[in-house]
């Protein structure tokens, strides 16, 4: 991803601000504001603005004037425990504000996390950058057998560089189509847009609490995520550790790195520990629930 001259001087602009304030600030996102991290080909995500720390986290759950005079330890091992027991709302009293640009089949996945603000780039208004996403040849795989929204083995290079000739002149057709349209014919930009590929970019201003942030990253972080979203989720994730450094240790601790088991999974597990000897036809959990616990244990 690469500036225009412009946008780096209007960044640099933006970054030589600066104003007082009461409320508190992290030094770490201070220094990441404004700053794009660079997704995929043509995408990034930037921090535009946050709100709370993880002494908000703690100030909430005790509802205090202050952060007060606990050990530092102390409030590490409340957010621990608001983490592990799931007590969402004081999580919800911090706030991220994110500029993304993106691919339009990546928005149309992340738009399901309905618990946020999002505003648009509107191509009724403005024309759309001729940018378009092309995966990178190692990203190219076959439709998975045993998964019918994954994934399999990778296509063979002669595949991969005639799926790759394909996407490209595709794209490049219907954006050459989008300009005629627009340049030549003068139609409107709420017409000439519908031509456009779902690789076209599109760019958002999204705003939501950090309780909902991490549910977000728990499923986009999660392996089976699209590799596109996926790599976004993880530029946030390096936004998010740098906020509220001792909530990410919990969340990584507690929901990235833990499991939740079933009654009968916990169970299989309590007898097993007994000593006891456990299938699957006796352990009231189905084919498919049995091999995701194995999958669990034996990691």
């Amino acid at each position: 991803m690469k500036l225009s001259p412009e946008d780096q001087a209007a960044l640099d602009a933006a970054r030589d601000l600066s104003a007082t304030t009461r409320r508190p600030t992290v030094p770490a996102l201070e220094e990441r504001m404004l700053l794009p991290i660079p997704c995929l080909d043509h995408g990034f995500v930037r921090l535009v603005d946050y709100m709370g720390d993880d002494g908000a986290i703690v100030q909430a759950a005790r509802v205090s004037y202050g952060r007060g005079t606990r050990a530092v330890s102390d409030d590490r091992g409340l957010i621990r425990y608001l983490m592990r027991h799931r007590h969402t709302t004081p999580f919800e009293m911090c706030e991220l504000k994110l500029h993304v640009k993106l691919p339009m089949f990546v928005a149309r996945q992340w738009i399901r996390h309905r618990m946020a603000n999002v505003n648009e780039y509107s191509a009724r208004y403005s024309v759309l950058d001729s940018e378009f996403y092309i995966p990178r040849p190692e990203e190219l795989a076959r439709q998975a057998k045993d998964n019918r929204q994954g994934r399999g083995e990778l296509l063979d290079p002669v595949a991969a560089a005639r799926a790759l000739e394909l996407l490209k002149r595709d794209a490049g057709q219907a954006f050459a189509s989008y300009g005629e349209l627009l340049d030549e014919h003068g139609l409107a930009r709420e017409l000439a847009r519908i031509g456009l590929p779902l690789s076209a970019y599109t760019q958002w201003y999204w705003k939501i609490d950090l309780h909902n942030l991490l549910h977000f990253l728990s499923l986009r972080l999660d392996s089976h995520a699209q590799h596109e979203i996926r790599v976004f989720a993880e530029a946030i994730g390096q936004i998010v550790a740098d906020w509220v450094p001792v909530a990410w240790e919990a969340f990584q601790d507690y929901r990235v790195g833990g499991v939740g088991l079933s009654r009968q999974a916990l169970e299989v597990v309590r007898r097993r520990l007994r000593g006891e000897a456990v299938t699957q036809q006796d352990s009231g959990l189905s084919a498919r629930e049995w091999r995701e616990l194995q999958a669990v244990l034996e990691a």
